[in-house]
């Protein structure tokens, strides 16, 4: 693993946000779902495709506040444009589990 500076770790902007809608992903290639992200005035609401559907339906995930990475550019992911990076970590089998937010922070909060 290669060392980074403080300054290299400013750049990837991390922010809070409240998923306002979970929708089906059926053209994706591994099962996903389509997120709309709520990150408040500054932001606003952003799409994200997620392979999160082994640990999660659509109402777990509805009014969920999750972490994500919102600077880095739209990535086309088949028929979807995918605006934000959703963060989690992969479990024993390589399934995604998402970054708990244990208090209440604003939608659109940097992580420090």
């Amino acid at each position: 693993m290669s060392t980074i500076t403080f300054d290299d770790f400013m750049k990837v902007d991390i922010r809070i946000g409240t998923i306002v809608e979970v929708a089906e992903f059926p053209e994706a290639r591994k099962p996903a779902y389509k997120l709309k992200i709520d990150f408040g005035n500054e932001i606003g609401v952003k799409k994200c495709s997620a392979q999160i559907t082994v640990h999660y339906s659509p109402d777990d995930l509805a009014g969920r506040k999750v972490a994500a990475v919102v600077n880095f550019p739209p990535r086309q992911i088949g028929p979807f444009m995918s605006e934000v990076l959703t963060l989690g970590f992969a479990d024993d089998n390589g399934d995604i589990v998402l970054i708990g937010i244990d208090r209440d922070a604003p939608n659109g909060s940097r992580m420090h």
